[in-house]
Protein backbone atom coordinates (compact mmCIF):
# COMPACT_ATOMS: atom_id res chain seq x y z
CA UNK A 1 0.00 0.00 0.00
CA UNK A 2 2.68 2.47 0.81
CA UNK A 3 5.92 1.74 -0.79
CA UNK A 4 7.77 4.21 1.46
CA UNK A 5 7.80 0.71 3.74
CA UNK A 6 9.92 -1.00 0.47
CA UNK A 7 13.61 -0.52 2.09
CA UNK A 8 12.53 -1.30 5.48
CA UNK A 9 10.32 -3.99 5.09
CA UNK A 10 11.29 -5.91 1.67
CA UNK A 11 11.07 -9.23 0.58
CA UNK A 12 14.85 -9.66 0.95
CA UNK A 13 15.03 -7.64 4.71
CA UNK A 14 11.96 -10.65 5.61
CA UNK A 15 13.85 -13.34 4.74
CA UNK A 16 16.90 -12.52 6.61
CA UNK A 17 14.54 -13.02 9.60
CA UNK A 18 14.23 -16.61 11.56
CA UNK A 19 10.19 -17.63 12.22
CA UNK A 20 10.77 -17.55 15.68
CA UNK A 21 11.55 -13.52 15.61
CA UNK A 22 7.86 -13.01 17.34
CA UNK A 23 9.56 -9.63 19.01
CA UNK A 24 10.74 -8.59 15.58
CA UNK A 25 7.33 -9.34 14.07
CA UNK A 26 5.47 -7.55 17.04
CA UNK A 27 8.06 -4.22 16.35
CA UNK A 28 7.57 -4.26 12.89
CA UNK A 29 3.55 -4.08 13.66
CA UNK A 30 3.91 -1.27 15.53
CA UNK A 31 6.34 0.55 12.86
CA UNK A 32 3.17 -0.31 10.64
CA UNK A 33 0.24 0.50 13.13
CA UNK A 34 2.26 3.99 14.32
CA UNK A 35 0.16 6.95 13.17
CA UNK A 36 1.27 9.01 9.76
CA UNK A 37 1.66 9.08 6.64
CA UNK A 38 3.41 5.77 6.74
CA UNK A 39 0.86 3.84 8.72
CA UNK A 40 -0.47 0.40 6.91
CA UNK A 41 -3.05 -1.28 8.46
CA UNK A 42 -2.89 -4.42 6.91
CA UNK A 43 1.05 -5.03 6.96
CA UNK A 44 0.48 -3.86 10.83
CA UNK A 45 -1.94 -7.04 11.12
CA UNK A 46 -0.05 -9.21 9.02
CA UNK A 47 3.21 -8.71 11.44
CA UNK A 48 0.70 -8.66 14.72
CA UNK A 49 -0.10 -11.96 13.38
CA UNK A 50 2.62 -13.28 12.95
CA UNK A 51 4.15 -12.06 16.70
CA UNK A 52 1.25 -14.03 17.58
CA UNK A 53 1.84 -16.87 16.08
CA UNK A 54 5.58 -16.84 16.91
CA UNK A 55 4.28 -16.84 20.33
CA UNK A 56 4.55 -12.82 21.25
CA UNK A 57 1.76 -12.60 24.09
CA UNK A 58 1.17 -8.74 22.56
CA UNK A 59 0.68 -9.90 18.94
CA UNK A 60 -3.33 -10.84 19.33
CA UNK A 61 -4.70 -8.34 21.95
CA UNK A 62 -2.19 -5.65 18.84
CA UNK A 63 -4.03 -7.38 15.88
CA UNK A 64 -7.13 -7.08 17.41
CA UNK A 65 -7.22 -3.24 18.02
CA UNK A 66 -5.67 -2.89 14.33
CA UNK A 67 -8.64 -4.89 13.21
CA UNK A 68 -11.05 -2.75 14.97
CA UNK A 69 -10.25 -0.22 12.18
CA UNK A 70 -10.24 -2.44 9.27
CA UNK A 71 -12.83 -3.78 6.41
CA UNK A 72 -13.14 -7.23 6.45
CA UNK A 73 -11.77 -7.50 2.86
CA UNK A 74 -8.92 -5.61 4.39
CA UNK A 75 -8.59 -8.14 7.41
CA UNK A 76 -8.58 -10.77 4.67
CA UNK A 77 -5.82 -9.50 2.70
CA UNK A 78 -3.88 -9.29 5.66
CA UNK A 79 -4.27 -13.20 6.67
CA UNK A 80 -3.66 -13.39 3.00
CA UNK A 81 -0.21 -11.95 3.10
CA UNK A 82 0.54 -13.51 6.90
CA UNK A 83 -0.22 -16.95 5.42
CA UNK A 84 1.97 -16.38 1.89
CA UNK A 85 5.03 -15.13 4.74
CA UNK A 86 4.18 -18.66 6.46
CA UNK A 87 4.56 -20.48 3.21
CA UNK A 88 7.78 -19.08 2.63
CA UNK A 89 9.43 -20.29 6.26
CA UNK A 90 7.81 -23.78 5.61
CA UNK A 91 8.78 -23.99 2.27
CA UNK A 92 12.44 -22.85 2.68
CA UNK A 93 13.07 -24.56 5.84
CA UNK A 94 16.33 -26.88 5.41
CA UNK A 95 14.09 -30.08 7.41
Amino acid sequence: MYSDFTPYFSDESVASVPPSSGDTFYDRGLACSSSGAKMDLIEAHKWFNLAASEGNPCGGPARASVALDMTLSEVAEAQRRARQHSDHWVMASPC
